[in-house]
């Protein structure tokens, strides 16, 4: 439990006047707790059915992220807090990478000179076509 995400109070409260009030269906999951959830899955990159339980169910921070993504919730929050000068602790949520095969740190390889498309199309072709290739192609059975 010790490495698991929580949002601090202050955090929370710049958050609270942004989520969404008086949705249809269900009892609602605490948005505190699914909020931290879906950073706790963002910030290291886990699978979301990887989510841990102490977050709530992995399909709700799941549904819950994809549901506020389509409806543009978080550029909306985030496009509101930098209006009103709020600046956060952390820079990024993503801190995802890429790593190299060990042997990519070169370019492609083969010749550096190639001939320019003049040259290319004067020079004779390296190899003749086969008699048998423009013939009509053989009927089956």
């Amino acid at each position: 439990m010790a490495d698991l995400f929580w949002l601090s109070d202050e955090q929370w409260a710049v958050m609270a006047p942004f989520m969404p009030k008086d949705q249809p269906g269900p009892e609602r999951k605490d948005d505190r707790q699914i909020i931290s959830g879906i950073l706790h899955v963002l910030t290291s990159g886990c699978r979301w059915r990887d989510c841990p339980a102490a977050y709530g169910p992995r399909t709700t921070v799941y549904n819950r992220f994809n549901r506020w993504s389509r409806r543009g919730f978080w550029k909306a929050m985030l496009a509101a807090l930098a209006k009103s000068g709020w600046a956060g602790d952390a820079a990024a949520l993503d801190s995802t990478y890429v790593r190299a095969h060990r042997s990519a740190h070169g370019g492609k390889g083969g010749r550096k000179h190639r001939p320019s498309g003049a040259r290319a199309a004067a020079r004779r072709p390296r190899s003749t076509r086969s008699p048998m290739s423009s013939a009509a192609p053989a009927s089956c059975c």
